[in-house]
């Protein structure tokens, strides 16, 4: 039987496959999300900027550092669910390791155990020597390659005025200085829910995006840092309870951990302990010096321990737990060139926020 004859459609050679051009793209907020996202889009080939108002990337990973040891106060720990994640961490080897802090008390309001049983199967792990040492390395090549500004705000997205289709940010400064800086193709934003709708609805732009996050829901956080370098003696090595992690029904305070017993750190007694999300919002405006001392007091009703710290801080964390996700990893509107990502897409897991930025970016590119 003759073979039928290709028809000219079948015989026509295919085009060869061209990789999109470089974009150039605004990235707004350099925690977890932010520098996920960014890092793939430069990783893809495209020209990125990454505003960061405070002084480093990290976002709620930050440490905080004393002269008695560091302080993980936002991001406690993390979890390993993704592939994806398994395979960024490898790019970092070392840099993390579980924490033994895997059975976690579950107290009463008076300080009793009522639970020690594990958190959901996942372990825990650390970054060493601090939380926002893994978000800082992955940031790294942003640095090197000069594309993150730090104490740079973002106070307004405008279309630009020179190139039509293009965006430009209006950016301030921590000394007040302000600038605009054009030619963005996309602007991607990598804040908590609420100051990314405020920066769209402000801007004037990206009112879909901007209802489409109205159900988020995220609660504030007031954190306690407190030291006791006296509890480092011969014979002493802890003050209190030798757990090393707790959930509280307190109706300050929802978590307590000891720094100290996390992976390279010091052995200076240290401890972290985070107010629950309803007292943080009805104190969110307090006097700092008035949440420390009440938070002092019920640290020590909860663990037991009544000496004076050497050492006590409290920051607040306006944008902290996840109460109402927003069910999607990321929105991207591709028409407009305008996109949000964080861990408020999903949950409040720090892994949360490198798959809404990891998504987001895969999406753009």
């Amino acid at each position: 039987m003759p073979r039928p004859k290709p028809s000219r459609a079948a015989a026509r050679p295919r085009a060869p496959r061209t990789a999109p051009a470089p974009r150039r793209i605004a990235v707004i907020g350099a925690g977890m999300a932010g520098v996920a996202c960014a890092r793939t889009l430069l990783q893809a080939g495209h020209q990125v900027t990454v505003f960061e108002k405070s002084d480093r990337a990290g976002g709620r990973t930050s440490t905080f550092e004393t002269p008695f040891g560091s302080f993980d106060a936002g991001a406690q720990y993390f979890t390993v669910r993704d592939a994806r994640f398994t395979q960024a961490l490898d790019t970092v080897p070392g840099l993390c390791r579980p924490w033994s802090a895997n059975t976690v008390r579950v107290l009463d309001a008076a300080g009793r155990v009522v639970a020690a049983s594990p958190l959901p199967k996942d372990a825990h792990w650390v970054a060493k020597p601090g939380m926002g040492s893994l978000v800082a390395a992955w940031a790294l090549p942003l640095q090197q390659a000069g594309c993150l500004q730090t104490h740079t705000r973002v106070v307004r997205i405008e279309p630009d005025r020179m190139a039509p289709g293009s965006w430009q940010v209006c950016t301030q400064e921590a000394d007040g200085a302000q600038h605009v800086v054009a030619g963005f193709d996309a602007v991607l934003i990598a804040q908590p829910a609420t100051p990314a709708r405020a920066l769209l609805d402000a801007s004037g732009v990206g009112s879909a995006l901007s209802r489409a996050m109205a159900p988020v829901v995220q609660a504030p956080c007031w954190t306690l840092m407190a030291a006791f370098p006296q509890a480092v003696r011969p014979g002493l090595t802890t003050l209190g309870p030798q757990w090393n992690a707790a959930r509280s029904t307190h109706h300050r305070i929802a978590w307590l951990a000891r720094e100290s017993s996390k992976p390279g750190r010091n052995s200076i007694e240290r401890w972290t302990v985070q107010a629950s999300p309803a007292w943080s919002a009805e104190h969110l405006e307090d006097d700092a010096e008035r949440v420390q001392a009440k938070l002092l007091k019920a640290f020590s009703e909860v663990t037991g321990i009544r000496a004076e710290p050497a050492y006590a801080e409290v920051h607040r964390w306006r944008y902290a737990q996840t109460h109402q996700p927003l069910g999607q990893s990321h929105l991207w509107d591709a028409a407009a060139g305008l996109g949000v990502c964080g861990d408020w897409c999903l949950g409040h897991r720090l892994e949360d926020a490198f798959v809404s930025g990891l998504e987001l970016a895969l999406a753009v590119a």
